[in-house]
């Protein structure tokens, strides 16, 4: 015997509801759970996404993730009670990837500017940096200023990406680091433009094939780079950033990675309530 109208109606509109219902929960990322309050991929996991090839900041040893960056967020999630999951990627393609979920967080000196901040949010500064110049063996470039009319490389989408094209060097663009001073060694640029603690160690490394022959003040400081609107995550990092200041750890680790390095006067870690050790 057919069903009446009436029920078919008041039994669609009830599938309708519980459709929408179980369409309208979000993602993980925009609500979070009680056993995922910061909205991660997976619960209890830090997905980040890192580069494999700029020592001393992030790269990848003997299998292993590390450099200053990368320990340093190990330590903050630890403190968040989180482990961390590194995954190799480009810089050029990373925050574009944070903001579209594929990795939870960004680990790779990242330059706050206004332009990253319509693709991701960030957390409290955790470190300075400044622009490095390198150049092959016998160049006569020594400064910034002598750069204009010489082929340049930088890597896509960073700092140094932004500087050469502000300056209108027209630079030489690569994919990522290692890419970069293969442009060096081969002649096939004039110069590197670089984070600056990379640029060192590159020539440290490279038996005096490149020199490391300027440096200057980036202005926006380095943070970790979370989905836009994910606030929970963000607050709990920037907390876990407080936390390593105040015990000491952001400071051992500066001396691990950078010895020697002078800090700016005017740079405090984190949110500046934390005293350092």
């Amino acid at each position: 015997m057919p069903l009446p109208k009436r029920f078919l109606t008041v039994s669609v509109l009830a599938l309708v509801s519980l459709s929408l219902a179980a369409c309208s929960g979000g993602s993980p990322s925009s609500q979070g759970s009680a056993d995922n309050p910061y909205g991660l991929q997976q619960p209890g996991t830090l997905r980040t996404g890192t580069l494999t090839d700029a020592p001393p900041n992030v790269f990848l040893k003997d299998g292993k993730f590390t450099g200053f960056d990368n320990d340093l967020l190990t330590v903050v999630a630890g403190k968040l009670g989180l482990k961390v999951e590194f995954v190799g990627t480009e810089f050029s393609s990373l925050l574009a990837q944070v903001k579209t979920g594929k990795f939870d967080v960004g680990s790779s000196s990242i330059s706050i500017t206004e332009a990253r901040k319509k693709t991701v949010d960030f957390t409290n500064k955790y470190d300075f940096g400044f622009l490095g110049l390198d150049v092959p063996k016998g160049s006569s470039i020594t400064s910034f200023d002598q750069l204009a009319g010489k082929r340049v490389v930088v890597v896509q989408g960073t700092v140094q990406d932004d500087y050469a094209t502000r300056e209108d060097l027209n630079p030489v663009r690569v994919p990522d680091y290692n890419a970069a001073l293969h442009q060096l060694r081969a002649g096939t640029a004039d110069a590197w433009i670089t984070p600056a603690e990379i640029g060192e160690k590159t020539a440290a490394d490279s038996g005096g094939k490149v020199l490391a022959v300027a440096k200057q003040v980036d202005p926006g400081g380095m943070a970790y780079a979370v989905a836009p609107g994910n606030d929970k995550l963000r607050a709990a990092l920037d907390k876990g950033i407080d936390a390593v200041v105040a015990d000491g750890t952001w400071d051992k680790l500066q001396k691990q990675y950078y010895p020697g390095r002078a800090i700016p006067a005017d740079f405090t870690p984190g949110s500046g309530s934390a005293a350092q050790q």
